[in-house]
């Protein structure tokens, strides 16, 4: 640009093109130019690229990557497989260079453009991400659902085991909670735990649960179309945000509840944040959000999966491939189930006979051990081979308490001792545990002993054994004092007193 200035400076001046062409060692035509345009024009082509070895094979390349369209992604064309095969099979004598730069192009020309969208306040989108975290010591991925509001920015990040129908429903219960109000609308995607099927006209045939939630919450559903995640782009971003974020470094944590109390003070924390383009903060611009929204119903939607069953004759209903134990009383029988994301509630009729944690693996059987203990002391035989009481954890106590029983009463002894555990089924492990070392203490060694003691540290009053009712417990004669005994020890004949 220095030298255009001098140039178009001395012409202006009075030196002719042929004299300026000469001082600044430059062609007359570069002086014309100079002279005809104020900045330099830049390179203008007049006619298209001709490439003659390449146009008489486009039509084929262009049939081969149309073809490409219905084959998987990982089994299409790439310039080096077009190159091989024109040079293979048609011919082709040109080179590499010339496919590979006709191929970007042709891909640059194909890539789509977007419409930049403005997003009113009151409306969300939801999405779930995955990372691996550490729960319980253990390490293991988790699935988080995100809730963003693209007005403003906010979110709400919740962790589950699994993204199932049940955390879906969950996540947005808290998210409400979290929020304090129900937006109008949100744009999913084409989860299988939301969407049963696509109908032929475009529309979805929702899932039973989701379809009871979104009646619960009066909210309108939008989806995206399949493959195409940037018709919720806001959430996409965030979920990237969160893994970034909120799960670098590897998060650990004893459990899921502590880790999700984290993530929400994170998001709370993220209300602070300033982002590019705006001048307010994400917390200032929620409040416009907040205002659009609807108040929260009287109650929550309940989150749970529904299914029925039987209970086998081991006493064990089958849900999602894993067995979860009864109360023996309800052999037999119909059950309904209600699945939870972190529990399972199996009842009959009205009344709820079991509550287990949820097992999210496969194929596994979750006793509790108190469900088989009535069960138990009728065939006293199989206590030592129970599969229920394999693992179960009591204090020590408990073991020393079985050991005297079995050497005092033997066979009773052992069914005294299941009735001691079937206390269990009314009193805390704390309280029993405390009243079986009270009587391991005062050596009162009996089911009958241990209930009266439990029950008095229950009810805070002092315990009043009568151990008339244990004939096998030594027996120790104490005579009654005689005065005449004490006139012998003063007489001096203490050794025959004695």
């Amino acid at each position: 640009m220095e030298l255009y200035l001098r140039v178009r400076q001395a012409c202006a001046g009075g030196m002719s093109q042929r004299q300026a062409a000469k001082a600044f060692n430059i062609s007359r035509d570069t002086v014309a130019k100079m002279m005809t345009f104020s900045v330099p024009p830049g390179y203008r082509r007049t006619a298209e690229v001709r490439r003659p070895k390449l146009d008489p094979f486009i039509p084929i390349i262009e049939g081969w990557l149309e073809a490409d369209r219905s084959m998987p992604r990982k089994q299409r064309h790439t310039a080096k497989r077009v190159f091989d095969r024109l040079r293979d099979e048609c011919g082709f004598t040109g080179g590499y260079t010339i496919i590979k730069d006709y191929i970007r192009e042709r891909e640059r020309r194909g890539q789509e453009v977007f419409v930049p969208l403005a997003h009113p306040p009151g409306h969300a989108q939801a999405d779930f991400g995955e990372a691996m975290v550490k729960i319980g010591g253990v390490e293991q991925k988790a699935h988080f659902f995100v809730l963003d509001l693209p007005h403003s920015d906010a979110c709400y990040v919740r962790a589950y085991p699994a993204a199932v129908a049940e955390a879906w429903v969950d996540g947005h219960i808290h998210a409400f909670a979290f929020f304090g109000a129900v937006p109008q609308s949100i744009v999913y995607d084409n989860d299988r735990c939301l969407v049963a099927k696509i109908l032929p006209d475009g529309t979805r045939k929702r899932a039973v649960l989701f379809s009871g939630f979104l009646s619960h919450y009066l909210i309108r559903d939008h989806y995206g179309r399949p493959g195409k995640g940037n018709d919720k782009g806001n959430v996409e971003g965030l979920v990237g945000y969160c893994r970034r974020n909120f799960m670098v470094p590897l998060p650990e944590f004893t459990s899921w509840e502590a880790f999700n109390l984290w993530l929400e003070e994170q998001c709370r924390k993220r209300q602070h944040d300033v982002l590019r383009g705006e001048s307010e903060t994400i917390g200032e611009r929620l409040q416009r959000d907040l205002v659009a929204m609807r108040p929260l119903p009287v109650a929550p939607f309940d989150a749970c999966d529904q299914d029925s069953g039987r209970v086998s004759s081991q006493c064990l209903v089958r849900y999602k491939t894993n067995d979860y134990s009864v109360p023996v009383a309800f052999g037999h029988q119909d059950v309904w189930i209600r699945a939870y994301v972190h529990e399972v509630v199996i009842g009959c009729r009205g009344e709820v006979i079991a509550r287990h944690p949820r097992c999210w693996d496969r194929e596994e059987i979750v006793f509790n051990p108190i469900h088989y203990l009535p069960l138990l002391e009728q065939k006293i035989n199989a206590l030592d081979q129970a599969a229920p009481l394999q693992g179960w954890e009591l204090p020590e106590e408990f073991a020393t308490l079985r050991r005297l029983m079995e050497a005092r009463m033997n066979r009773h002894g052992r069914r005294e001792y299941v009735q001691v555990l079937r206390l269990l089924e009314t009193f805390d492990l704390a309280d029993l545990h405390a009243a079986v070392k009270q009587a391991l203490q005062m050596g009162a060694i009996g089911f009958d002993a241990v209930k009266h003691l439990l029950l008095c540290r229950v009810e805070h009053r002092p315990p009043r054994l009568d151990l008339d009712c244990y004939p096998y417990l030594p027996k120790a004669t104490v005579e009654k004092t005689r005065p005449g005994s004490y006139m012998r020890l003063l007489s001096g004949d203490a050794e025959d007193a004695a």
